[in-house]
């Protein structure tokens, strides 16, 4: 059990999603960047989709009301613990009474706290994920307040899980560098994202397809977690297109009739009608999550084999954390 005694606004608790509710209407939700809450998840022994709490405005504190493990994960956030620096990506029992404080971080934009159990609240459609705009799901419907007090599954009657020793991940975005091998660096710092050409690619100008490719999209301040707003030199259609709502996913590029592109995130509405241009591929949605407001992607077109292909070294770098993990809790003691 945790309580709350610094946040700012939108840090709310989040699972890997809500699916299979999409024809209600109701959003996937769940976190920004999934890898990291399934690492933090690992390192404790949790279930892959155990929830945990996405921090995405800093500092954010808490107080430690019962002995447990933890995990950090995501951006690197500068955790300290009573005071002590922890290393990022890392688990580490604590004390009831200690204290955690996460900072700003020096690079990346969201962090995930993950407790040994899983945070409990109640699970709505299938998930514990909170959607804001929805006022549902996670704690109370709503981001987290100070003095708030979140419980852990574990405390609800799960089985205990022994406390570990201190030991880490290697942070995904170290394991995993940006772009595909052999890939030509860009010559400035805008993030590469590799996506797909979506089904309305071949109704823009060439011109406004190939200014699409070469852009340094810039990250703007209307981005949320439902969609990053991209600024730049705006795409417009040859002519107005009449379009059928078609169901949305987290990754789908659309252009509004204002011409900048709109990436659709976790809490995206679930059907939308603007023109898609592009998807972003599955292997770089955890990636864009933690690009930071004001920063700038790069679009990189990407194949259908490449793209299955690029979950290749992410599930080798989840298969590794695991083995690590398994072999450190059988370690001698």
């Amino acid at each position: 059990m945790i309580e709350v005694l610094s946040t700012f606004a939108l840090n709310t608790v989040q699972d890997l999603g809500r699916f299979g509710s999409r024809h209600l209407g109701v959003s996937t939700s769940g976190v920004m960047d999934p890898l990291a809450l399934t690492v933090g998840n690992i390192l404790l022994g949790n279930p892959d989709d155990a929830a945990g709490i996405e921090i995405q405005t800093f500092p954010f504190e808490l107080r430690f009301q019962a002995d447990t493990a933890f995990a950090v994960t995501g951006s690197d956030c500068t955790a300290t613990l009573d005071g002590r620096l922890l290393p990022p990506w890392w688990t580490t029992p604590a004390k009831a009474g200690q204290v955690l404080k996460l900072h700003p971080p020096l690079r990346g934009a969201r962090s995930y706290l993950t407790l040994s159990g899983g945070v409990d609240v109640p699970i709505i459609l299938g998930s514990r994920s909170t959607h804001l705009r929805s006022e549902f799901g996670g704690f109370l419907g709503r981001a987290l307040s100070k003095g708030d007090v979140v419980g852990t599954a574990g405390e609800a009657g799960g089985p205990a899980r022994p406390q570990p020793d201190e030991f880490g991940a290697e942070p995904a975005d170290i394991a995993l560098p940006p772009g595909a091998p052999g890939e030509t660096e860009p010559s400035d710092d805008a993030l590469p994202v590799r996506v797909l050409r979506a089904g309305e690619y071949e109704l823009f100008p060439q011109e406004a397809r190939q200014r699409f490719w070469r852009t340094a999209w810039k990250i703007t301040h209307q981005s949320d977690r439902a969609g990053y707003r991209l600024g730049g030199e705006p795409l417009k259609l040859a002519s107005r297109v009449e379009m059928r709502s078609y169901g949305i996913v987290a990754g789908v590029v659309q252009v509004p009739p204002s011409g900048e592109p709109i990436i659709q995130l976790s809490d995206a509405n679930t059907a939308g009608g603007y023109p898609k241009i592009a998807g972003v591929i599955e292997a770089d949605l955890w990636r864009l999550a933690q690009a930071r407001i004001g920063s700038s992607i790069r679009f990189v077109d990407t194949s259908y084999d490449d793209a299955v292909a690029a979950m290749a070294p992410v599930n080798a770098y989840l298969a590794q954390v695991r083995r690590v993990v398994e072999l450190y809790r059988r370690r001698p003691r």
